[in-house]
């Protein structure tokens, strides 16, 4: 691999113009494809076969006429009084006129919605009092039939008597006729008496029927008493916008179009506010924030290198290689369904990287050049070793991006694939632009000092002396206690997704947000969408009292302010009801209540489903807790694998691991404490702490175990060719952290800087995920690369480099540092390479891994060690 990344960089540099005009090309035809087969990016986060997709795609189904995405807007007086008759007709007919908008399929009147929740109130009222007068009228006919009932009793009891006396004077045959006549009367009197009160009879079970039925519909009215359309005072409204189709599948110009009429409307007295459903921020890809970061980058650059040239030249292959990558994956967004998160990720990784890289590069040839060695020799040098390094870190960070698609998650996996073409395109532009422009620049990019200094470099003074054991150990114990602190928010962390209470302060949608949680309750702000569905069908008459009953039993559970049917399927198997919590969409209490609901056991109910933001988020976080140990597992494993090659050790990739874990944590712990507990949160903008990012984590576990692997792989290989060319181990580790520590500092810090940028963005996503990897690249670089991997490998001493001698024999000879190279080409000043460490090239500008033939190396060298076959210099 080295002979052929030397042959590239001489050969790009041979063929500069040609080079640059390559990637010109590939830059206007990744434009192309953007412009010709560019989509629109979406917020929502949405994730085949959960539980929430699966209720939401049966409600689509059974309910076809509630199809399509809904948003809210909120109209409020900005007087905080009772909207006027004026203003009320004027909202009506605003909204009204949305409707002929592209892909909207109707609007919600909320005073007419309001009006009908009175009207229905009204009406049950009138129909309790129709009720007490009817059962009156009932009562009333009731006791003329039983007045009757005794007069006619009485009346056979006289006919009986008579009849009696007749017939005990034996005149009955002489009265027969006459008592005959009265029976028939009586007879006719019990007949019409026994038809009326089978009519009453008939009456009362009607009324008891209404009855049932009114106070069912009550039951329903007063479940859902607690959702309004119109707030109590009658200072604000909410609106709801539907779609003809689902919200991440709606054109952002459509969402667009809306927002604009919104804001259009010129109603004097009213603002207008739009739910983040129809107005969510869409982030900027590269903000002030963002040029923020790359300044500091440069700066960085300019202090270590000393030219404008050589601070410019990193910064410009890698805005060339994020214009390749993000424009590129950008073109798929037509065709596939793609965060607006993905592309900034591809942007933070691109310029990171890409600086990184090309920084490797160029300062190994500034060190050849000062050495002594010739331009182009020194570039195809340089880009044989330091270049072969950086294709071996690159790919461990490619490694780590890929496995994101093993999570199943379809928006996990798109963003690590975007991530990793824009860390792959880094690779490319290193190892070719990067040769080009440095032939172009020629010596300039040293120093007017270091130009007139060339070939007379003197002695490179390199450490004598390991560090004492007792300041390893204090390093250790001391490095790992910090980190344990600042882990310890970690330990509470929650996860979620983003609600309107995350947009910016001054945008519409948390505006909206904060209305509605202070006019109606929090718990508006989420709703919770339940099917139930039912063992048997249910027959339209016993329709309202079955949502009664399962309503009741919904409404019976913890943390529930309010209850409303939504309706029954056509086949009557599955009904729906919209459940508003006490709390928010992201509050404990929410997610709890939809654990609560999943468990419910209702008779007559085969199985309870809950949509919404909060069983989203409960959804989420088992899918990624489910992927993690597999992701995990190749992730990790594959870069033990590739460590263990590199330098032929087990204990070297472990702690590396384990350093990365601890690390990790770290990271955790500071984001949890800024974005969930509010620590330093005006410094940050973190406005409304809330749940952690659900997909942060995992996000963070495999950007920066690949950017960790490269900070040891740069650092550690300096001390592994210290210790193959003869170095004591405990002295090798000194060396190596003297040659590699000036651009492993360098570069993290301008990773770290770029990531910093993203800090300050206006969507919270975005503003996690910057601080957790600018976090996470400083505590690994600072305190694990820098102090705690030194502290450990000279506690460890030989034992640090020993591999089974079985394992040893079928190891392949990875010779990332490109030694094979250097000694087939003695003008590198091949003299000076032993005991240096070149630090996978990256020493820094007073440690000098090739040197010209007479520069003596101020260091001993003693007898070899088992295991320096993997440099063999």
């Amino acid at each position: 691999m080295a002979s052929l990344l030397y042959r590239l960089g001489r050969l790009s540099a041979r063929r500069a113009w040609v080079v640059i005009a390559a990637w010109i090309v590939v830059l206007g035809l990744a434009g192309g494809s953007f412009a010709l087969f560019g989509g629109t990016l979406t917020t929502a986060v949405s994730i085949p076969g959960t539980k929430t997709q699966e209720v939401s795609d049966q409600l689509a189904d059974k309910f076809p006429q509630a199809s399509g995405g809904t948003g809210s807007v909120v109209f409020t007086t900005s007087d905080d009084s009772a909207f006027s008759a004026d203003q009320q007709a004027d909202i009506v007919s605003l909204l009204g006129g949305m409707t002929d908008l592209d892909d909207v399929k109707g609007t919600v009147d909320p005073f007419a919605t309001q009006a009908q929740l009175a009207d229905q109130q009204a009406k049950i009222d009138s129909g309790r009092q129709q009720i007490t007068d009817g059962r009156s009228q009932i009562e009333s006919g009731q006791a003329q039939i039983d007045a009757a009932q005794a007069q006619l009793t009485a009346g056979q009891q006289q006919l009986d008597a008579a009849r009696a006396q007749a017939a005990a004077a034996g005149q009955l045959a002489a009265a027969q006729a006459q008592l005959d006549a009265q029976q028939a009367q009586i007879t006719a009197g019990q007949q019409q008496i026994d038809t009326q009160q089978a009519t009453l009879d008939s009456s009362l079970s009607e009324l008891e029927t209404q009855e049932k039925t009114l106070e069912d519909g009550a039951s329903l009215l007063d479940l859902s008493s607690g959702i309004r359309q119109v707030s109590e005072d009658g200072t604000t409204a909410v609106a709801t916008v539907q779609f003809d189709k689902a919200l991440n599948l709606v054109p952002s110009e459509a969402k667009e179009a809306v927002v604009s009429h919104l804001e259009d409307a010129d109603i004097a007295g009213v603002d207008v506010e739009v739910s983040n459903d129809i107005a969510a921020t869409i982030p900027e890809i590269l903000g002030p924030g963002e040029v923020g970061g790359v300044i500091i980058a440069a700066i960085v650059l300019f202090v270590m290198l000393g030219t404008l040239i050589g601070a410019g030249l990193p910064l410009l292959n890698a805005l060339v290689g994020v214009g390749v990558g993000v424009l590129a994956s950008l073109s798929l967004s037509g065709a596939v369904e793609m965060l607006s998160v993905t592309p900034v990720l591809g942007v933070m990784l691109g310029l990171a990287v890409g600086i990184d890289y090309s920084l490797f590069i160029l300062n190994r040839h500034r060190t050849q050049l000062k050495a002594g060695v010739p331009l182009d020799e020194s570039i195809g040098l340089a880009n044989g070793t330091s270049g072969n390094a950086v294709v071996f870190a690159g790919s461990t960070v490619l490694i780590a991006l890929l496995a994101l698609n093993l999570t199943g998650i379809p928006f996990l996996g798109l963003m690590g694939t975007v991530g990793a073409v824009c860390v792959f395109v880094a690779i490319l532009i290193a190892i070719t632009l990067t040769p080009a422009l440095l032939r172009l620049v020629g010596p300039r990019i040293l120093t007017k000092k270091a130009r007139a200094a060339v070939g007379r470099t003197g002695a490179v003074k390199v450490p004598s002396k390991p560090m004492g054991t007792g300041r390893a150990v204090l390093t250790l114990i001391a490095g790992v206690a910090v980190l344990l602190i600042i882990a310890i928010p970690a330990l509470s962390m929650r996860l979620g997704l983003p609600a309107g209470s995350s947009e910016p302060v001054d945008s519409s949608a948390y505006q909206a947000y904060k209305i509605v949680e202070d006019k109606f309750g929090a718990g508006v702000n989420g709703p919770l969408l339940v099917v139930a569905d039912l063992d048997q069908a249910v027959s339209d008459d016993d329709l309202v009292a079955e949502q009664v009953r399962v309503g009741t039993e919904l409404a019976a559970q913890d943390d529930v302010a309010a209850i409303a049917p939504i309706g029954a399927s056509d086949d009557d198997t599955l009904l729906a009801f919209q459940v508003v919590p006490e709390g928010g969409p992201t509050a404990e209490s929410t997610e709890q209540l939809v654990r609560d609901l999943r468990s419910l056991d209702v008779e007559g109910v085969s199985s309870l489903g809950v949509a919404g933001n909060a069983s989203g988020n409960i959804d989420v976080s088992e899918k990624l807790a489910a992927a993690l140990p597999l992701y995990l597992l190749v992730v990790v494993g594959l870069s033990l694998i590739i460590l263990i090659f590199v330098f032929r050790s087990i204990l070297v990739p472990v702690t590396a691991t384990l350093g990365f874990v601890l690390s990790l944590f770290a990271a955790f712990g500071g984001v949890t404490a800024v974005f969930q507990w509010g620590w330093l949160g005006p410094v940050f903008g973190v406005h409304d702490p809330g749940p952690i990012l659900s997909f942060l984590p995992i996000l963070m576990v495999g950007v920066l175990f690949g950017l960790a692997m490269d900070y040891q792989l740069f650092l550690v290989s300096g001390m592994r060719e210290s210790y193959a060319h003869g170095s004591p181990a405990r002295l090798a580790v000194q060396r190596g952290v003297h040659a590699g520590r000036t651009v492993v500092i360098a570069a993290a810090l301008i990773m770290a800087a770029v990531f910093s940028g993203f800090v300050f963005s206006n969507s919270v996503m975005i503003q996690s995920i910057g601080l957790g990897l600018a976090l996470g690249v400083l505590v690994d670089a600072f305190v694990v690369r820098l102090l705690l991997i030194p502290a450990v490998m000279h506690l460890l001493g030989d034992a640090a480099w020993w591999i089974p001698k079985w394992l040893d024999r079928i190891l392949p000879d990875v010779d990332v540092e490109g030694a094979s190279l250097e000694r087939s080409h003695p003008a590198s000043g091949a003299d000076g390479g032993a005991g240096a460490g070149s630090g996978s090239g990256s020493g820094s500008s007073d440690t000098v891994s090739h040197v010209a033939a007479e520069a003596p190396v101020d260091a001993e060298t003693s007898t070899r060690h088992h295991g320096d076959g993997a440099h063999r210099a």
